[in-house]
């Protein structure tokens, strides 16, 4: 499929609170430096006089004028037109650059409001539009549940979609969390299911899973770039997430809700009926976050006022990826939204990029009070591998076509050579699967 490919992103209004930043241009400040040499030379020029010039002699350096006539005028008037410079530079430097852009380095391309420049994602930590190539691997739009809950699928007709986005990745506990959310999402309805899978080719395991619950979805092959891979820590997720971004653009869609849910959370079924009332950004808290075991955002008196989390690290919107859905509508006014390659920083910048204020923020889980999403972490493991003798995996027992189940769903294989010999019981009494097989 084609690429996508946006515009560049129109300056926001920005909330009075906000930190603000603003970087020169480079060819402003080359030209500056162009003006004020030339009214150097005019100046060094006006203060002698025409027949020392037409001699073609080197004029006198500064501060090394010979004493002719009006040089101590000349000098006079050097001074205030180099002192109006200096104060002017000044002026310049305090109302319009702050403290925060002063040192920011190659981090620091954001505009006046706050809002990131293009980039493409990979070379810095800025907002370029996307522009990768997206790979469907299988999509079905229809959705084949008869009833959700204890209604009809008809009587949900008129609720706007949530386009729930789940970066995943091949490991032996990928298939049993994709079921265990999707036996969630099935309670769900008007829901479409973004799957993105980390992996160079299409899983044809995963599409037969996805398809047979009968929920919307669409499947994706989206592979972190290489040069990511052996980075410490690596972005995990974040190419996931942006060919999710992606598809919603090549779809032209901008009505729903987007959220991003991870395969190994668990969530409460209120959290969609929050959600998807959603006007710009809503918030909520998330647990079993870090050191305080939870994120989430300060309300009072119904209004996102600040954030506690245990790691801030400089973000404007220290969050977790689960705590805030986005309306499409909101979105869809940004068309540089972005999620860079910078681990610990995809909720922030991703909310940099579509210009969030902390006053268009609506608090959910009754002012931030409930818990409606937990951060459930799997332990992962290694691929079990069980020598198991590929003569005994035929018709005579079930482990045959068992094996090659797990084998096709990355938890565990057979092979003749490796791994724990497999050993079958019988009245206590265990023996190899040799000779029970046999």
């Amino acid at each position: 499929m084609p690429s996508a490919y946006y515009q560049p992103l129109e300056p926001q209004a920005s909330d009075d609170n906000d930190e603000r930043w603003a970087i020169e241009d480079d060819d402003e400040q080359s030209s500056g430096r162009t003006e004020r040499s030339s009214q150097y030379q005019h100046l060094h020029t006006r203060c002698y006089p025409q027949q020392l010039l037409a001699t073609g002699d080197q004029l006198p350096s500064m501060g090394m004028a010979p004493r002719l006539r009006g040089a101590g005028t000349c000098r006079r008037s050097y001074c205030i037109m180099l002192l109006l410079i200096v104060v002017g530079v000044c002026f310049v430097g305090y109302f319009f650059v702050s403290p925060q852009s002063a040192g920011r380095g190659d981090d620091g391309a954001e505009d006046a409001n706050g809002i990131y420049e293009p980039h493409n994602g990979k070379d810095s930590t800025t907002g370029h539009a996307l522009n990768e190539p997206l790979h469907i691997c299988s999509e079905s739009p229809e959705d084949r549940r008869v009833y959700i809950q204890d209604k009809p699928r008809s009587a949900y007709a008129q609720l706007p979609v949530i386009y729930f986005v789940t970066p995943t990745y091949p490991r032996r506990e990928q298939i049993p969390e994709l079921k265990r959310l999707a036996y969630t999402l099935l309670h769900v309805p008007r829901l479409y299911w973004l799957v993105a899978n980390d992996q160079e080719r299409c899983d044809t395991f995963l599409d037969t899973l996805l398809s047979g619950f009968g929920i919307p979805y669409a499947h994706m092959a989206s592979p972190m770039p290489s040069e990511f891979r052996k980075s410490k820590p690596a972005p995990r997720g974040v190419a996931n997430r942006r060919a999710a971004l992606q598809w919603l653009h090549q779809q032209n869609i901008t009505n729903g809700v987007l959220y991003f849910g991870d395969d190994d959370n668990t969530y409460d079924l209120r959290l969609f009926s929050e959600i998807r009332q959603t006007q710009r950004v809503s918030m909520f808290p998330v647990g079993l976050i870090a050191e305080y075991a939870v994120s989430v955002p300060v309300v009072r008196d119904g209004k996102v006022v600040a954030f506690l989390d245990s790691w801030v690290a400089g973000r404007r919107w220290p969050v977790d990826m689960a705590g805030f859905a986005v309306s499409l509508a909101y979105m869809s006014q940004y068309p540089n939204v972005n999620m860079p390659y910078k681990p610990g920083y995809e909720e922030d910048l991703f909310l940099r990029s579509i210009g969030l204020r902390i006053d268009q923020i609506e608090p959910k889980g009754a002012n931030c009070t409930e818990i409606l999403v937990w951060h459930t972490q799997t332990k992962n493991k290694k691929s079990a591998v069980v020598r198991l003798n590929s003569e005994f995996l035929d018709g005579r027992s079930n482990l045959g076509a068992l094996f090659q189940s797990l084998k096709l769903m990355g938890v565990a294989s057979a092979s003749d050579t490796e791994g724990p010999v497999a050993m079958i019981s019988k009245n206590g009494k265990s023996k190899s699967h040799s000779f029970i097989l046999s």
